[in-house]
């Protein structure tokens, strides 16, 4: 047991031997207790950071031509917003930019990552009084960009299509399941709310886009734990058991069409002839350039005579009259068939004739089997 002890000792300090074991520093705090909520985020105050930031910190984004008008309406209730947080901001409309910065009364040091989360969101078609709540330390944002995910842009706005739903009705259950604000603008996502909810926005649209899994099953398995968060006995147990499993289904897709496979030669194929060759055949080559437009004229004019004769035939063929055929015709057409039936009946009914009268002459004895003879060997040997 010595030797176990001494084999645990500081080596630093001789003639000293400390034995090291887990949790030594684990001691009661006198301010820590179960009534602390560990997740809480306090207000940030100023006497905190009572002479500022050392150096200035700023931030700015592009946005799009047709947000000019109403980020021009909204900027002065932007600017008050980030006014109460001393920092500064800047709306160049010839550059088509927005920038944020920090000043010498800003005192939190965060503050201007907010800020440059609150451009980010006007730029991406979020309204104004949205945005600014971005400000807020519970609230956060992400922005998913999805233009990336598929090639096909066909089938990009049918699955973006997806997120949204008949009426927006998808949409609408997701950010009442999540607790998230949801908005969908050409190659990107803006979604606004707490962390858990957000990483589950990302999961949703992500699984979308990708075709992996329809929103509409993912709605269904918040719902389930929605309910299921009611329930305190099954607070510490795992929820697989009663959550949903989805399987994706394998849809048949058609053949792409093979093309037949010629066979190989080593050789190059036969050099095509150029367009000067094919003149030097003609003998075109040698002409002059007024006899080469008499030519094409001349070929032109013909073509053209020919497409009016075609032309010419088409309309004439409406005034030809259908061939009137006359009773005596007629009448005489329905004695011809009626004598080839007749005929036919006739000769039918000969044949059928003919078959009786060989059934009524045959011989019994000709199916009858005659007694074979004896053989003379056979007699000889008996």
């Amino acid at each position: 047991m010595e030797e176990e002890s001494n084999s645990v000792a500081d080596h630093g300090m001789e003639g000293e031997v400390r034995t090291k074991y887990k949790g030594k520093h684990d001691k009661p705090k006198p301010w820590d207790h179960d009534g602390i909520d560990h997740w809480k985020i306090d207000k940030f105050d100023p006497t905190w950071n009572e002479r500022g930031m050392l150096e200035v910190s700023s931030f700015s984004t592009l946005f799009p031509v047709y947000r000019e008008k109403y980020l021009q309406d909204a900027w002065p209730s932007v600017k008050g917003a980030l006014k109460q947080f001393d920092i500064s901001c800047d709306l160049n409309l010839v550059e088509g930019s927005m920038t944020v910065s920090t000043t010498r009364k800003t005192r939190d040091p965060y503050i201007i990552v907010k800020a440059r989360d609150l451009i980010k969101l006007l730029s991406r078609s979020v309204p104004a009084p949205q945005a600014i709540k971005i400000l807020d330390d519970e609230m956060q944002c992400d922005i998913i960009k999805i233009g990336g995910l598929v090639r096909n842009k066909e089938r990009f706005v049918k699955r973006r299509q997806h997120l949204l739903g008949p009426n927006s009705s998808t949409l609408k259950a997701i950010e009442i399941l999540t607790g998230c604000y949801v908005l969908i603008q050409g190659n990107t996502v803006s979604a606004m709310g707490s962390f858990k909810g957000l990483k589950q926005v990302r999961r949703i649209v992500e699984d979308c886009i990708q075709n992996k899994l329809h929103p509409i099953y993912h709605i269904r398995t918040l719902m389930m734990r929605r309910e299921l968060e009611k329930v305190p006995e099954l607070k510490h147990e795992s929820w697989d058991r009663f959550l949903p499993k989805f399987k994706k289904k394998n849809v048949k897709q058609k053949k792409a069409k093979s093309k037949e496979k010629k066979p190989y030669t080593p050789y190059p194929p036969p050099q095509e002839p150029s367009k000067i060759d094919m003149e030097l055949e003609s003998g075109e080559y040698f002409l002059s350039e007024n006899k080469k437009s008499q030519k094409k004229w001349q070929d032109k004019l013909e073509k053209q005579a020919e497409k009016s004769a075609e032309s010419k035939k088409k309309r004439e063929e409406a005034f030809i009259p259908p061939k009137e055929t006359t009773k005596q015709e007629s009448t005489r057409d329905q004695d011809k068939d009626d004598l080839a039936a007749t005929t036919m009946n006739l000769k039918r009914k000969s044949k059928e004739l003919k078959k009786q009268k060989a059934r009524e002459n045959i011989d019994p004895e000709s199916y009858i089997v005659a007694p074979e003879k004896r053989s003379s060997k056979k007699s000889r040997t008996s």
